[in-house]
């Protein structure tokens, strides 16, 4: 069995545990950010702890109503640039705590006062000693390059810190019982084994999702391109039914992620004008009417919020990776021309 296959299926103890372990941390933190005056938060990540970023964004923004900017670091290192973070609530994510340009964004915001956070799965790391609280993804170590358990446990410290700051007591309730719920998945692994046998020869495919969901579009076709060597690029439904609608043909591989939610509307009238168009429509969901749209279809577990899928999709998108990886008889341990700790400037 490969890393990343075995890491996949460590999920759902990694969550509880991540959460007991940073319990004390986001009290601390939230009680904090009551008595300061946020009018901001800006959130500085690379690679797939950006794909994290664009989660928390639509969580912070949608659950207490502050913006949320994603930070350019290049601003700070190759620009060489300063903009004012004094009443902000800054935000360093890395799983490696290694990204240098990150932590210049983070070390910027400490020295003006701002409240510093960072998410990382290393104590010792260079971002959590630049940041003021340290949320610990306590995920041990993760053999595989393909970022699994330290992606699910990022976003899922993000929106328990979230909703404890937001006060949402039910979203909370649901975390609890999300790791458990997520073994669920597991009984899906026949069905994405035989799904990716269809795909087997893509050279190309577009992935869509719209909301908070749109940082599984991102994620998905990031996994897809590192460890399938498949040209996938990721749309919010929204902007695909501009310009990039005229790539589609027929027969064209096109993954929908359509959880019950907010965004079920949009993403069932792009699932019609995908059908109209003869693609090839993988749906991700746990919506009946949706999935039987599909080509092929992945089913997710049923009754969660609009916070909670995005964890359930992000597993199904591993899964389906892995497993197609593994089909072209490559090795998604160990991507062609990648590092598991890289580091930008």
């Amino acid at each position: 069995m490969v890393n990343m296959w075995k890491e996949i299926l460590e999920q759902p103890e990694v969550l509880k545990k991540t959460a007991e372990t940073n319990a004390a941390v986001i009290e601390g933190l939230t009680a904090d950010l009551k008595v300061r005056d946020i009018s901001t938060v800006i959130i500085a990540a690379r690679g797939t702890s950006d794909h994290a970023a664009v989660y928390a964004k639509y969580a912070i923004e949608t659950l207490t109503g502050i913006p949320v900017s994603l930070a350019a670091p290049s601003v700070f290192t190759m620009y060489n640039k300063k903009i004012n973070m004094k009443n902000c609530l800054v935000i360093g994510i890395s799983q490696s705590g290694k990204a240098a340009d990150a932590i210049e964004v983070v070390k910027a915001a400490a020295g003006q006062g701002a409240v510093t956070m960072s998410v990382t799965n290393f104590v010792d790391s260079p971002m959590a000693a630049a940041s003021q609280y340290h949320l610990f993804c306590d995920a041990g170590i993760e053999k595989s390059v393909a970022a699994t358990k330290t992606f699910t446990s990022t976003v899922f410290l993000l929106i328990n810190f979230i909703a404890r700051w937001a006060q949402k007591e039910e979203l909370l309730k649901e975390l609890e019982k999300t790791p458990d719920i997520m073994k669920d998945l597991f009984a899906q692994e026949d069905n994405i084994k035989e799904t990716v046998q269809k795909y087997r020869f893509m050279k190309e495919c577009f992935v869509l999702a719209r909301g908070i969901n749109y940082s599984i579009a991102l994620e998905a076709a990031l996994k897809i391109q590192e460890t399938a060597y498949v040209r996938a690029k990721a749309f919010a439904t929204s902007d695909f039914h501009h310009g990039p609608f005229a790539m589609i043909e027929r027969d064209m591989p096109v993954i929908v992620y359509a959880p019950e939610g907010p965004s079920s509307k949009d993403v069932l009238e792009m699932v019609n004008k995908l059908k109209d168009n003869e693609a090839d429509i993988l749906i991700v969901s746990n919506n009946q009417g949706l999935l039987e749209l599909g080509n092929s279809r992945i089913k997710i577990p049923e009754n969660c919020s609009d916070y909670i899928s995005p964890l359930f999709n992000a597993v199904a998108a591993q899964m389906f990776a892995c497993k197609l990886s593994l089909l072209k008889g490559l090795n998604p341990d160990s991507p062609r021309g990648l590092n598991k700790v890289t580091i930008t400037r």
